[in-house]
């Protein structure tokens, strides 16, 4: 979940310091609500059937579940208890992170992000054994970063870092001005990943996500509420692009839509609470060990986590959604 150059009011909110105290406290008036922009069909990706042996390759586990997100924390927010419950239970979980969630920032707030999952992993799994940074090459010609639990390989992190699309689908000028929505609609015949290791057309992402999934060999996937779903009215558009992309492209990676799961992102603030008691407190802490390495949402303890208005509100809530529950337009 990315919240970088919110837009309230006609009042863009982009720095830090002063200027990220008037982003929290204009979030706890109004949570944000992302725009509506009609995005295009997406086609199959240029991939051989069977799939060949990825460099990404995993050894599966007999609970394998691949994880497809928009943004580093979109699974902590939106898919906790379910995540850190599967975790606990020793499944075995593969998540995918591919945008970079720096709102035109650059790189190093990125990874400052990235540092942030990886710490509410580390509270997930109750270990702070290191993480193992491996760059792999993909077929698609992709270069991706993943971090694989030293101590327990059946959790692994990997980051496309493609630019943040905003809120208002636009972009960043520091990224010129795309995301996903203008390289989904073809307005953008390429995005560059925030440190410069791939160029991305969309056959090659999308390429990339069929790959990886491929490799995981999940029993299941999760991911973001797609576009086309009426629970994606009002999310964040590169959370619809995500959900959209993978259940596009599951199928070529041997995934039926049954044994996809897509969570209900900022709309599930309309929804009833569902989160609450000693649920809510694990879901809570697991929220503001991520926080303590984003300057942007920092919080000093659970109040001021669940004070923090949309973040407060999702934090209490998760709503699954399998295809049928979709409510598709």
């Amino acid at each position: 979940m990315t919240r970088r150059g919110l837009l309230i009011g006609g009042l863009a909110v982009v720095g830090l310091g002063a200027g990220a105290l008037v982003y929290r406290n204009i979030r706890r008036s109004a949570g944000p609500v992302g725009t509506w922009v009609s995005l295009s069909p997406i086609p199959a990706a240029s991939v051989p059937s069977p799939l060949p042996p990825s460099p990404a390759a995993e050894a599966p586990g007999a609970e394998t579940g691949m994880a497809v997100w928009a943004h580093a924390d979109d699974d902590i927010i939106f898919a906790n208890p379910a995540l850190s419950e599967a975790i606990g239970a020793g499944h075995t979980v593969r998540a995918v992170f591919i945008t970079a969630g720096d709102a035109g920032k650059g790189a190093d707030y990125a990874r400052q992000r990235e540092a942030g999952i990886r710490a509410a992993y580390d509270e997930m799994r109750a270990s702070t054994a290191p993480w193992q940074e491996q760059q792999i090459t993909l077929l698609s010609g992709a270069s991706v970063t993943r971090f694989v639990a030293s101590d327990e390989p059946r959790l692994s992190l990997t980051f496309l870092r493609l630019p943040d699309g905003g809120l208002d689908a636009e972009g960043f000028a520091a990224t010129g001005n795309a995301g996903l929505t203008q390289l989904i609609n073809g307005s953008a015949a390429t995005l560059t990943s925030v440190d410069g290791s791939t160029v991305y057309d969309l056959d090659r992402l999308s390429a990339t996500i069929v790959e990886l999934i491929g490799a995981a060999q999940p029993t299941h996937v999760t991911t973001n509420v797609p576009h086309e779903s009426a629970f994606a009215h009002g999310d964040h558009p590169d959370h619809s692009c995500v959900g959209s992309l993978v259940r596009a492209l599951a199928p070529q990676a041997g995934i039926g839509p049954e044994a996809v799961t897509y969570y209900v992102g900022y709309p599930s603030q309309d929804e009833p609470a569902n989160v609450e008691g000693a649920v809510l407190d694990t879901k809570v802490h697991i929220y503001e060990t991520y926080a303590a390495d984003d300057p942007v949402v920092t919080c000093a303890d659970a109040a001021a986590c669940l004070s923090q208005r949309g973040f407060g509100e999702w934090l209490r809530r998760s709503y699954p959604k399998g295809e049928s529950e979709l409510r598709l337009s």
